[in-house]
């Protein structure tokens, strides 16, 4: 343990060591770095970019080994043709100065070009165009997450902002629903190994889940590549529990979200589509439930005024006068059916006598009666013609009055 006491800066004390403030040797270091590194090209990947309302870009360039802080001023990064991005492999023009505040350096950029895709964005892309061709982005494959949802499986950190804000919005929006939380790192050599476990471990012991909501909060490229492995892709796809996925913020898209059933822009938006407002639910329920009461009030109403139709009609109410009408149509019904019979009889005994008549005029024996006779021979022929008699053949003669038997004695 140093003990002395500082009476003096930037003085050589009785023993003559000279003492400096933080701000001196900080200045000593600016002052170092910039005059050995005025001008300096360097070639990194663009990662934790971010632009702030100054105009100013913050990044950090990197490449395997290690990361260097560095800052575009808004006057320099207006000219650039390309926006940056995480992932992007650019070539940086600028010096080398440190930022005393924090006694820290940095590359102060003054031009930067494009010079190709980053390692760890070239891994995304190749990973994305292998599961892309596999299948495992098809909207064919998507599970539909249910309207109402009862009990809910998270996977993130049990210490993220994430697990906060999800547990915010499911308190406010439906503080009734189940919650089941699997802690996991998000971050990590061994975070895609627990998450990928999580979502197995979920599917085979809780079953009963209506959804896995698997996510972190916002971060670098860096920061979200355990969603980008391919363990991890392939436990979300084979996952028979409705996986959403809800990784960063709104601009950061990785593997997880392409296979992911639904992907949530934030992990507050995943909790929003689980978990349906109850105020507005609530709502729903009591409007359908006044169109039933006003559809069984109606249905009530029509069905009395039916019954007490019925309850006054006659039939109902007098029903005898049904059978004494019944028994009037009877007696109408019989008169008529006897009227036409009569009718009937009538004209077939006019026909009849006409008939009569008719035959009573060719009748023989109305020839009979005006002296004409007929004869028979014994077989009772008629007899036409006197070859139809001989000498000694007893005949018939039939007169008005009766018959008279005779013999031929001539022909």
């Amino acid at each position: 343990m140093f003990d002395f006491e500082i009476e003096n800066n930037n003085q050589n004390d009785d023993d003559g060591k000279l003492i400096y403030s933080v701000t001196q040797i900080n200045n000593e270091i600016k002052i170092i770095l910039e005059e050995n590194y005025p001008q300096v090209w360097i070639c990194g990947e663009i990662s934790s970019c971010k632009k702030y309302s100054s105009g100013h870009l913050y990044f950090n360039l990197k490449d395997e080994q290690s990361q260097i802080s560095a800052v575009m001023f808004a006057g320099y990064n207006q000219k650039l043709k390309f926006i940056p991005k995480d992932g992007m492999q650019v070539l940086a023009y600028g010096r080398i100065t440190a930022y005393l505040q924090r006694g820290s350096y940095q590359v102060q950029v003054f031009f930067m070009k494009e010079a190709g895709i980053g390692t760890l964005q070239e891994k995304f892309e190749k990973l994305k165009n292998k599961l892309l061709k596999e299948g495992l982005f098809d909207e064919n494959h998507k599970k539909q997450i249910p309207y109402l949802v009862n009990k809910i499986g998270v996977i993130t950190s049990k210490d993220g902002a994430a697990l906060h804000d999800i547990l915010s919005v499911l308190n406010r929006r439906y503080s009734n629903v189940q919650v089941l939380i699997y802690p996991v790192r998000v971050q990590g050599e061994t975070a895609k190994y627990e998450i990928e476990e999580a979502i197995k471990y979920l599917n085979k012991n809780h079953k009963e889940l209506d959804v896995l909501l698997v996510g972190r909060g916002g971060g670098s490229l860096e920061d979200l590549w355990a969603f980008n492995e391919e363990n991890v892709a392939r436990a979300i796809f084979n996952s028979e529990i409705p996986v959403i996925s809800c990784v960063g913020h709104e601009v950061d898209f990785t593997i997880a979200d392409f296979v992911a059933d639904v992907r949530a822009a934030t992990p507050s938006v995943a909790a929003e589509i689980v978990a349906k407002n109850k105020i507005d639910l609530e709502e729903k329920i009591e409007k359908l439930q006044n169109v039933i009461i006003d559809k069984m009030e109606s249905l009530i109403s029509i069905y009395t005024d039916k019954i007490n139709y019925l309850k006054n009609c006659r039939a109902l109410s007098k029903p005898y006068l049904i059978y004494e009408d019944r028994i009037q149509y009877v007696d109408d019904l019989k008169e008529k059916i006897i009227f036409y019979i009569k009718n009937i009889i009538e004209n077939k005994n006019h026909n009849l006598q006409l008939k009569i008549q008719k035959l009573d005029l060719l009748s023989p024996l109305k020839i009979l009666q005006r002296g004409y006779s007929v004869c028979f021979d014994k077989q009772g022929n008629v007899i036409k013609t006197k070859k139809q008699v001989n000498v000694d053949d007893i005949i018939n003669i039939k007169l008005t009055d009766g018959n008279i038997e005779t013999k031929v004695v001539e022909e």
